[in-house]
């Protein structure tokens, strides 16, 4: 989450059933540097104790040690990101991972450019995989095609053997499937880099069994495709254009829709600020508004103009205290870790000290409330919310409930009731293997008990396969149907 703010199974056991890939690149440093470096950075992440005692942490990091370093010997660096991936899962941070964004181009060749994806978007509800969109060229699989088995293995034991590498914060189980889908949105997909690194495809191909939305059953080959076919396919636009990156309609009865699927605008060139404003005029002249949030992650804090024209009194937009665990970063991590803001590496430095090595942080990084807009929007404001909102989105989520002038309707958010890391990031490099994980800053926190779970919505409309089969979206209609009442009454 940004406000100047971004956004398992623990014991050893053999990571791969096929041969290993080698390093890109010949490691740097011994394999036992990377196991100092990453304890180094864990003794500074806020979250390392959130849901673990110090037995769960070391048990995780023997865990790691014994798979890392056998990856090193062997040479492979499938076998070291995995055993990164999976330790870094067990601590239920979203925020921290290996980030497929960050790692160097060798890298990126070596683990994620393999032709083993499937040629076919999806969603996970619950345990099926249910196909929203076929790329495979066979007619096959049309949208609401549940898959049942995948290359002779159940699709739910797929997605079993997933979800230990499946970034979420707390339990919330619900985030991982999202972000195991495939939506044609993300440059590299989570489903296709953990798919390809445990259950590639034999020959090329891909075995289907499936069941189609009229219940006949079918089995198919399909072939399996790369990273430049995934790409070919992807629907949303990239964050360096220039173009817009949301759109807005309104109805046919008169109700707005705002579809806003990503708010990480730090690399975009596009004003989005002042499309966004001339969008909220018009929309003040409508029926009401519906704000779909539900692909989007997060990224900048890009939701507060639209509180800011809602409330008529300064609001919180982030309800829980942030705290950190370093004064300034560690010497023997300091060479190591990149940031795009060098404040960082001194973050705790004029903090109040808290004890038990916690420390509050400066009043000069105090985040200002949401404050009210001279414009005002009165109409109905709906907001379509669902398991991929966990970090700016999902303090965006908590904002509008405290705000009482948003009406939630979908599926529980990701994130975590019980507060969620980020903040600032160090981007960490193990020396050895040149792999570069994520480390979120700063820890947030309820000043009272939570539960272990997302946001739960006003109004639970679940998706399901057969309105995925029927291109129908019960949510947006169930919203614009309460804007329309809320409206007239």
């Amino acid at each position: 989450m940004n406000r100047r703010i971004l956004l398992a199974g623990i014991v050893a056991m053999p990571l791969l059933a096929r041969p290993a890939r080698v390093f890109a690149e010949r490691p740097a440093a011994p394999a036992a540097d990377d196991v100092a470096v990453l304890r180094a950075a864990m003794s500074i992440h806020p979250g390392l104790y959130r849901y673990l005692t110090p037995h769960d942490v070391e048990r995780a990091f023997a865990a790691f040690e014994h798979d890392y370093l056998a990856g090193m010997q062997r040479g492979s660096l499938d076998v070291c990101y995995l055993a990164l991936s999976r330790f870094l899962t067990a601590l239920r941070c979203g925020h921290s991972y290996p980030n497929f964004f960050n790692q160097t181009d060798p890298t990126v060749k070596a683990l994620f450019d393999r032709p083993t994806r499937l040629p076919f978007d999806f969603e996970w509800l619950g345990s099926e995989m249910v196909v929203t969109a076929d790329h495979s060229d066979t007619g096959a699989l049309p949208r609401g095609t549940r898959i049942t088995a995948v290359n002779g293995g159940s699709t739910a034991r797929m997605l079993e053997r997933l979800m230990p590498f499946t970034r979420a914060d707390g339990h919330n189980d619900g985030k991982r499937r999202s972000l195991l889908g495939v939506r044609g949105a993300e440059d590299i997909e989570y489903f296709d880099v953990f798919q390809g690194l445990l259950m590639p495809p034999a020959g090329g191909v891909h075995h289907i069994a499936a069941t189609r939305p009229d219940g006949r059953e079918t089995q198919v080959e399909v072939p399996a495709i790369g990273l430049a076919a995934r790409q070919a396919t992807m629907t949303r636009v990239r964050e360096t254009s220039d173009s817009a990156r949301w759109s807005y309609a309104v109805r046919a009865d008169g109700v707005a829709v705002l579809d806003m699927p990503g708010w990480a605008m730090w690399n975009s060139k596009w004003d989005w600020r002042s499309w966004l404003s001339d969008r909220l005029d018009d929309a003040a002249h409508t029926r009401g508004l519906i704000i779909d949030l539900r692909r989007n992650e997060g990224g900048d804090d890009c939701g507060d103009p639209i509180l800011a024209r809602l409330i008529d009194r300064d609001l919180a937009g982030w309800p829980f205290t942030p705290k950190v665990r370093f004064r300034e970063v560690p010497a023997s991590l300091a060479p190591l870790v990149t940031t795009w803001d060098d404040r960082f590496r001194r973050l705790g430095v004029g903090g109040e000290d808290l004890g038990d090595g916690w420390f509050a942080l400066p009043k000069r990084e105090a985040l200002a409330p949401i404050r009210p807009d001279t414009k005002r929007l009165r109409v109905p404001v709906a907001a379509l919310i669902g398991p991929a909102n966990s970090s700016a989105t999902f303090g965006f989520v908590n904002a509008a409930r405290n705000s009482g002038r948003i009406r939630l309707f979908g599926e529980p958010t990701g994130g975590n009731r019980r507060g969620i890391n980020g903040g600032g990031f160090f981007f960490t490099k193990l020396p050895g293997s040149a792999i570069e994980f994520d480390l979120p800053l700063i820890g947030y926190f309820p000043d009272k008990p939570q539960p272990d779970a997302g946001i739960a919505p006003d109004v639970s409309i679940p998706t399901t396969a057969a309105a995925i089969a029927a291109g129908a979206d019960p949510a947006l209609e169930a919203a614009a149907v309460w804007a329309l009442d809320t409206r007239e009454n």
